[in-house]
């Protein structure tokens, strides 16, 4: 899926000399629950994903998940959750009641904001479907449903094991279970795929009406099948005719572009997301989570937990396998390579907000950017120009030494 915690160890130039401050006031505070099992791994992921066995350690894993979260209770402040993200792997090969207990325990530590989100990620297999109900009645009240294509080739060849039928059901299901909030999540650029496959894949996940759609291309990853066996993918030209005609034809529906992939009817996108890209702090449990966290004396600190399963559930093992406090050097680079994916950008003074510097520290590397084109002559925000989000690597660049 689409959900990702960046981190960067690159060094960048142009604030190294100005002095960070005190956070004025700190940022909004997300968690990330990572549940790391899937039924088969499919060619194209990346992620910290694992095959199930038959029984999945279940109350052991809420255990280990708790007991994580103690350890990071630290870093809280007093503040409430605004939104819980519960990503894989398939978070819903987990029963309700596990995740029930779960979220009870969540509760337990820390408040939660009223209007809280809660998005669990879920395959569209009948098994996952039958738990809908019951996961709604958790308080759960997003879900985003891994569809990736409604065309059997496509899906054969990403190794996914349900079928478009299966696919245009857990659309209903979910609707039927009282969500009213749920995401699509939707490959383009897929082995031998054209133009009218892929906006025939489009076609069909607007007509099912989800109010946020994921729309991404698939791209070849280190460490996974398609990287050491490339499939053939199409051509560049291909590539850009559906990345335009999918633009517009999502446009023409409702659903207003707010992030480099991703796609929402007015009001509804991804609140943990945008958490993440206005550089928000978020605890992350579970093997392999990230997590990042600001403390009120201007650090801000990235972790990130051990990978494998039976290390995290090994109680002689540490949770957390690492930890890197942000340096003022690294800090542009860290805050934009979020807020600049955001089609808006974000408000200029969340800068000296969030990470404790000045906002004349980028100003010499954004007067560059300007000039390049790349980003909007704007005092009062920080946004790409529509030419710096096709080449957002290149606009990044300007704030590297």
């Amino acid at each position: 899926m689409t959900d990702s915690h960046p981190a960067s160890s690159l060094i960048i130039g142009g604030a190294a000399s100005s002095p960070r401050a005190p956070l004025p006031t700190l940022p909004p505070l997300a968690l990330y629950i990572h549940i790391p099992w899937c039924v088969r791994k499919c060619p194209y992921c990346d992620f910290n994903s694992h095959t199930a066995s038959p029984v999945l350690p279940e109350e052991e894993y809420v255990d280990a998940l708790l007991a994580d979260l103690d350890q990071d209770l630290h870093a809280v402040y007093g503040r409430e959750i605004s939104s819980i993200f519960f990503g894989g792997g398939t978070p819903s090969l987990f029963s309700a009641q596990a995740l029930g207990r779960l979220l009870k325990g969540v509760e337990q530590r820390i408040p939660f904001a009223h209007d809280i989100e809660i998005t669990l990620e879920a395959n569209p297999g009948t098994f996952e479907q039958e738990k809908f109900v019951a996961y709604r009645k958790l308080g759960i009240n997003r879900l985003s449903i891994g569809i990736q294509s409604f065309q059997q080739q496509k899906l054969e060849a990403l190794g996914r094991i349900h079928n478009g039928d299966e696919a245009v059901r857990a659309a209903g299901m979910a609707r039927q279970a009282g969500f009213d909030n749920f995401n699509l999540d939707l490959m383009h650029g897929l082995p031998d795929q054209s133009l009218d496959d892929a906006l025939s894949d489009l076609r069909q996940a607007i007509e099912l009406k989800p109010t946020h759609i994921s729309w991404y291309q698939l791209t070849l990853e280190p460490n996974t099948v398609f990287w050491n066996q490339p499939p053939v993918l199409p051509e560049d030209d291909t590539l850009w005719d559906i990345q335009e005609a999918g633009q517009a034809l999502l446009a023409a529906h409702g659903y207003a572009q707010y992030e480099v992939s991703a796609y929402a009817q007015p009001g509804r996108p991804a609140r943990h997301n945008l958490n993440y890209w206005s550089f928000g702090d978020f605890i992350g449990i579970g093997a392999g989570a990230h997590g990042k966290l600001s403390h009120p004396d201007g650090h801000i600190v990235r972790t990130w937990k051990t990978r494998l399963p039976k290390d995290y559930l090994n109680p002689a093992k540490s949770f957390q396998a690492g930890e890197k406090a942000l340096s003022n050097d690294e800090m542009p680079f860290e805050f934009l390579m979020n807020a600049l994916r955001l089609t808006a950008g974000v408000e200029s003074r969340l800068y000296p907000e969030r990470t404790g510097l000045p906002l004349e520290s980028l100003a010499e590397h954004r007067r560059e950017a300007e000039q390049s084109g790349l980003m909007q002559v704007e005092p009062s925000r920080l946004a790409a120009t529509e030419r710096g989000q096709l080449f957002l690597n290149d606009l990044l660049q300007k704030f590297l030494s």
